[in-house]
């Protein structure tokens, strides 16, 4: 058996996620108190308690949902003995990058901690709220060449591109608000259903420029080795273990398209992987896992029972 550990991005917050771990296991609650010190926040509390209006702020959400995935990786290696090395490979969508590189060994949880938050605020500032926009193109006719036709329709008049290639019958465009909505209007005239997301900023997308410009001097700044199993990468779709060529690759990620599909079809073709775990909130991955590579098991670990079953099955 060949496993990945994929790290699910924003989307997948919810109030209360990582309360039960924290109950069950030491290591979590280690974790936790980890990102609030680095932080200088009660990060934590938030996750436990809301308001789900302040968790999903992009400057919470990210840091918190990171928060999660490495209490899993860190629950998965002290109490059951399954460190990282055991997989493969590491993926993570979006901000799932970083917890895919911390929980690798690449970036110190701290430095995560902190370069997401950064990364969140700055994405903020990035636009004023109300001048961007994101999309989800969603049904059987979509695929990426339907929502670059629409992408390519509302760039006539704004910014608009693909930010994530999530899976056939699941893509997201992002920019400018009137190009989105004139995206929108062309994914349903070739047979797409298209769902405005409620997001703060348009994400992914050459919008973001100032904050990959953030995000460069930030990354500069810290330090990076090589992670422990190879990142597939959201913008090559390919492995990578180089820290120079990481710490680029997290700077393009910030306007750059997340090719998700195609990492995934990387890991279960090329990379030989037959099992994906996603470690962290939600079982998004987990869904997506299944649709691009259905030969393959795809398991969420966020419980206590997940974590227990899935050291079991190993």
């Amino acid at each position: 058996m060949s496993i990945a550990f994929i790290f699910p991005g924003q989307g997948s917050q919810s109030v209360g996620m990582g309360a039960d771990l924290a109950q069950a296991f030491a290591a979590a609650r280690e974790v936790f108190q980890e990102v609030d010190d680095a932080l200088g926040q009660k990060l934590f509390a938030l996750m436990k308690e809301g308001p789900e209006s302040d968790l999903t702020l992009t400057e919470n959400a990210q840091p918190a949902l990171m928060a999660v995935s490495l209490a899993v990786a860190r629950v998965l290696e002290k109490e059951f003995g399954i460190g990282i090395d055991r997989a493969a490979f590491v993926a993570g969508h979006s901000l799932g990058e970083y917890s895919a590189l911390a929980a690798a060994g690449s970036i110190t949880l701290a430095d995560t901690a902190r370069l997401l938050k950064l990364r969140g605020q700055a994405m903020q500032r990035a636009v004023p709220v109300g001048e961007g926009a994101m999309a989800s193109l969603i049904g059987p006719k979509t695929d990426l060449a339907l929502a670059e036709a629409a992408a390519a329709a509302g760039s006539e008049v704004g910014v608009c591109v693909v930010a994530n290639d999530n899976n056939n019958g699941n893509v997201v465009i992002s920019g400018d608000k009137a190009a989105v909505d004139k995206a929108i209007e062309k994914a349903k005239e070739l047979g797409a259903r298209a769902i405005p997301l409620n997001v703060s900023a348009p994400f992914h997308c050459p919008l973001m420029r100032p904050a990959a410009d953030e995000m460069a001097e930030a990354l500069a700044r810290t330090t990076i080795v090589s992670p422990r199993a190879p990142l597939v990468a959201n913008i090559t779709a390919g492995p990578v273990h180089d820290p120079d060529i990481i710490r680029g690759l997290l700077v393009e990620q910030v306007t750059g398209r997340v090719r998700w599909r195609e990492s995934m079809i990387w890991l279960a073709g090329e990379g030989g992987v037959t099992r994906f775990a996603e470690a962290g909130a939600g079982k998004v991955l987990s869904g997506m896992a299944k649709r691009i590579a259905p030969d393959a098991e795809a398991t969420p670990l966020n419980s206590p029972a997940d974590l227990e079953a899935f050291a079991k099955s190993l």
